[in-house]
């Protein structure tokens, strides 16, 4: 996993090179990949039979998701809970971070009846 979160970390850094201005804006991205990370193992619903080797390979395919997400988190900074903003003739509409997580498909939980 921690493979997956360097890679997406290493992307991102490259990407938003212009805006990490230190220490603390590295720290804070990380913390934002670690987040969607966390966020897409939470939505895909694993269960008790997938194996550690199994959910880092499925997330492994879910990168370009959690890299939106992180992204997403990172655009949003201090309008948090905001869908659009709008100052001095400029603006900006986001998308909603639901529509970014609606791309991870949950496994499903079989019941059974008994």
């Amino acid at each position: 996993m921690e493979e997956l979160i360097d890679s997406i970390f290493s992307d991102l850094k490259t990407e938003l090179n212009s805006e990490l201005t230190g220490e603390n804006d590295q720290a804070l991205l990380l913390v934002k990949v670690r987040n969607a990370v966390d966020d897409v193992e939470c939505v895909r619903n694993y269960q008790g039979h997938h194996t550690d080797e199994f959910k880092e390979k499925d997330l492994k395919k879910m990168k370009p998701i959690i890299k939106r997400l992180a992204l997403y988190d990172w655009n949003t900074i201090g309008a948090e809970g905001h869908s659009s903003y709008s100052d001095s003739g400029i603006s900006r509409t986001f998308v909603s971070r639901d529509d970014i997580l609606s791309q991870v498909i949950p496994f499903a939980t079989v019941l059974s009846a008994q």
